[in-house]
């Protein structure tokens, strides 16, 4: 199994999950997201397996949200993508990626507990 973690540390949420799976013992991969973001397929897989559309997994608090213009219903899922790519302080986080046994799974970790569902 393969554990891949998206996430913040200036993130309270982000921080709680990893420290609950740190505590069940799960071995993992960090993934500091604002550092390297992922690119436009793999977010486009993170999406499909959470079954979210682009704009159900943005940060739209954030002003890179407001400042690009990102409320315009005209614009595409490779649009959001992109931008999320641009700007990853939109995607929301953390994103727990798991593989197991090639099938893979992701979760968000709002609250934290969530993930532990596809361990």
């Amino acid at each position: 199994m393969t554990v891949t973690i998206y996430h913040n540390p200036r993130c309270g949420k982000s921080r709680a999950t990893l420290a609950l799976l740190q505590a069940h013992g799960i071995e993992l991969t960090i993934r500091f997201y604002l550092d390297e973001p992922p690119s436009a397929a793999t977010l486009d897989e993170i999406l499909k397996l959470l079954d979210l559309e682009p704009r159900a997994l943005m940060r739209r608090q954030e002003p890179p949200y407001k400042e690009a213009g990102l409320d315009d219903p005209a614009l595409t899922r490779k649009q959001l993508i992109a931008a999320m790519v641009r700007h990853p302080i939109l995607i929301e986080r953390p994103i727990l990626v798991v593989e197991k046994r090639g099938r893979r799974k992701a979760a968000l970790g709002r609250p934290p507990e969530a993930v532990l569902d596809i361990l």
